[in-house]
């Protein structure tokens, strides 16, 4: 059967494949934010097989494996591997209009040359020929990510980590970057005082001081910035499940709330957001004064089926959107960076797409120069990086921003094989201004849109992240 994933796949005029095939198709891939292994980078690492590198840490496959009523044996459990994909294939061929069919057949199509769909009468033959691939040099990490034409990838790292595979990477691979990226999530949730005070005691190590203050947690968090900035980092990270919520007046003293919390004391919400947003701001202004970005992902509800919590811990795919005050909280969060001279070059990302006007609005309040897009409206994310999340992501920021100052597509997996979601956005990005020139909505001028979608989908994530600075010489 001939299949779907064509050259002109999802390209429904010619103006839109024009500009994908003309102008975006063959441009280098900037990935600023990834869950990759930067082990399997550093040692070029080849996986056995495609149940591997499929199933092994993709909550979205595992939701849908759930859905279908698999038993969790064959999803996160000691089933073999053969045995997974085998379920896996029977999931993907009844996933049709779920963004797992599109990004499953893409992959399968750009990276192996398999032009078959998956289904349970083609799984055992697909798993044997990309077994056999998978085991040559052609088909290790590293030639994926050559053969996928990735320029820049930013990892997630803890501030503890001692980014020795970073150092390994930037002293033998030059085809390609790889930076990590400042996550100091733990430190800034109190609501779990156990978690919160492991954290600071393995800081306490790295940095082989006590840390018994909220300075001196500063401090040593800044100590392992410098760290990171040598490393080549120039990116942070926060995931904020809700945006905090400070009554107005309230003071933010970090010193008392710490010491109350180190005591174990129990605290009050108020006192829980004060110390985030206080934390928040003072790393912010860290961030501002070392040039990084600071990536605030917003409103994911996490680990919400506390038996299979208990089972399996943390991202394992009982995670969902959230919500809350989010106008007056997101507002007042980067009101009180601007107001201490500490705003950096931040992409806000919600979970929910229900408040995207509402961010892509609060941005608006705080563009300053020199920076062109110095807010950012982040691409859809999770459960919105599929054709309608992303488009609806997109319609909304031309709407109330500039699109043509937009920093484009991330990946935000843990998968080697998830660099085709950048095809994905690219097809989606030259259909949606395709679309416009073909109603004459848009001028017919293919070099000045086809100019504006290379900005979109590489030009601008390069000025933006600085990508030249962690470049050898």
């Amino acid at each position: 059967m001939k299949t779907i994933f064509h050259e002109n796949f999802i390209l429904d005029s010619k103006p839109a494949r024009r500009l994908y095939h003309d102008y975006i198709k063959t441009l280098p891939i900037v990935d600023y934010h990834t869950h990759l292994d930067a082990v399997a980078i550093a040692e070029d690492f080849s996986y056995p097989n495609l149940s591997r590198m499929w199933l092994e840490h993709d909550h979205y496959k595992w939701r849908a494996m759930r859905t279908m009523g698999i038993e969790e044996k064959y999803i996160t459990g000691n089933a073999g591997d053969r045995e997974k994909f085998q379920w896996w294939a029977k999931t993907i061929h009844a996933s049709v209009r779920n963004p797992l069919y599109h990004w499953t057949h893409l992959e399968l199509s750009r990276i192996f040359q398999i032009h078959r769909y998956l289904s349970p009468d083609t799984a055992e033959e697909i798993y044997s020929q990309t077994e056999k691939l998978l085991s040559t040099p052609e088909f290790s990490t590293n030639s994926i990510i050559r053969k996928m034409n990735v320029e820049f990838i930013g990892t997630t790292d803890d501030p503890v980590d001692s980014l020795e595979y970073h150092q390994r990477i930037k002293l033998n691979i030059k085809n390609f970057t790889v930076a990590p990226t400042f996550r100091p999530d733990r430190f800034l949730y109190l609501e779990n005082l156990p978690a919160w005070k492991e954290a600071i005691g393995q800081l306490e190590m790295v940095e082989s001081v006590p840390i018994r203050s909220y300075g001196e947690l500063l401090e040593a968090l800044k100590h392992r910035m410098d760290y990171f900035g040598q490393n080549g980092c120039s990116l942070a990270d926060v995931s904020l499940s809700t945006i905090p919520m400070i009554p107005e007046g309230s003071r933010l003293d970090g010193e008392a709330i710490f010491g109350r919390a180190w005591n174990g004391e129990t605290l009050t919400p108020e006192e829980i957001a004060v110390f985030r947003v206080r934390l928040l701001v003072d790393m912010a202004g860290e961030f501002c004064r070392r040039n990084w970005v600071l990536q605030l992902h917003l409103l994911a509800q996490r680990n919400n089926n506390t038996r299979m919590f208990q089972a399996l811990g943390r991202d394992a795919g009982f995670d969902s959107m959230g919500e809350g005050e989010v106008a007056k909280g997101v507002n007042a969060l980067l009101d009180a960076m601007e107001q201490n001279g500490a705003l950096p070059q931040t992409i806000l990302y919600t979970l929910n797409p229900a408040y995207n006007a509402v961010i892509a609005s609060a941005m608006g309040n705080f563009q300053k120069a020199p920076v062109r897009g110095k807010l950012q409206f982040g691409s859809g994310w999770w459960f919105n990086d599929q054709w309608e999340g992303m488009k609806n992501q997109m319609e909304t920021l031309s709407a109330m921003g500039l699109i043509s100052t937009f920093v484009g597509m991330l990946t935000d997996s843990r998968s080697f094989l998830s660099f085709t979601r950048h095809e994905y956005f690219r097809r989606i990005l030259a259909n949606l201004f395709g679309e416009d020139m073909q109603k004459g909505r848009l001028p017919m001028d293919y070099p000045y849109i086809g100019g504006i979608l290379r900005d979109i989908a590489y030009c601008n994530a390069r000025e933006y992240f600085h990508i030249d600075s962690n470049k050898e010489d």
